[in-house]
């Protein structure tokens, strides 16, 4: 399934696509997409729904989930970027946040904050977590993710890695973080580490790459995790980057206002931004 949020921000209605493309009204048997909805049983419920009585509605695309807790991402998961970084592969996945204000839809404006120099892209795949996990295997790691979605990890690297401390607060300026257009259920992708991925700016190719080349895979991921602590339905994990970003040209080159940045995943969809100056 293609689950998907319709409508103005703060006010999107819960939707689903149907087999010729329509998006589909669910808000009559679910209340948004997140919590219970996206759990094994809320999923299986929703599958048995007839699209066809269901009305066809429009609007704006909001971000393809509900209700997200914690936005976690992946550093230098693919060996490729690393390379490319000037880092080396690490021996145990680098985690850091993403602000949940930074979310935002799919084709939403992102916004260049004061002061930035250095605004990047970064296409990734995004796992839902769709029931509560806490020490989980690898083995059962796959049970608590309800989906995938496409993960714009906009970063502004001087806020990243000039401005002393954490990570976090180059990744977590508003619009930072676009998701969508669907969560696509899990059944649909037969196999989440071998999905192509790609970034255009300006219709000029930058990121080519495939999630076979990520250094720790989805399973992994979510088992290594919940060891730490609980994930929890909303919850996305975004799983890292091929190579390809601007930090890593020679020379770098980074986002100006007025630039329109279009990435996808094989399966998961395609995104559209257009970057512009924040107030």
């Amino acid at each position: 399934m293609k689950l998907m949020r319709v409508g103005a921000p703060g006010a999107e209605k819960p939707a689903i696509v149907d087999g010729d493309g329509k998006i589909r009204d669910l808000s009559g048997h679910v209340a948004d997409i997140g919590g219970d909805a996206i759990s094994p049983e809320g999923l299986a419920k929703i599958a048995k729904i007839d699209l066809s009585s269901l009305p066809v509605i429009d609007g704006r695309v909001g971000p393809c989930v509900a209700g997200t807790g914690k936005f976690i991402c992946i550093g230098l998961n693919f060996s490729d970027h690393a390379a490319e970084s000037g880092m080396a592969v690490p021996p145990e996945p680098v985690i850091f946040m993403k602000a949940t204000s930074a979310i935002c839809g799919p084709y939403d404006n992102v916004l260049i904050p004061r002061g930035s120099e250095k605004t990047d892209w970064e296409v990734e795949l995004g796992v839902v977590i769709g029931k509560t996990a806490k020490y989980v295997s690898e083995a059962d790691a796959l049970d608590y993710v309800a989906g995938y979605c496409v993960s714009h990890d906009v970063s502004e690297r001087a806020f990243q890695t000039e401005r002393s401390g954490q990570w976090t607060k180059g990744k977590s300026c508003d619009t930072f973080g676009p998701v969508g257009p669907w969560l696509v259920t899990k059944d649909e992708i037969a196999d989440p580490q071998a999905l192509n991925m790609w970034l255009k700016v300006n219709g000029e190719t930058m990121q080519n790459g495939s999630s076979a080349t990520m250094v720790y895979g989805v399973k992994f991921l979510v088992s290594y995790l919940s060891q730490f602590m609980s994930l929890q339905p909303g919850d996305i994990i975004s799983t890292g980057t091929p190579p390809g970003v601007g930090m890593g040209m020679k020379p770098p080159r980074y986002l100006k206002p007025g630039e329109v940045v279009e990435l996808g995943i094989e399966g998961l969809g395609s995104q559209k931004q257009t970057f512009v100056a924040d107030a």
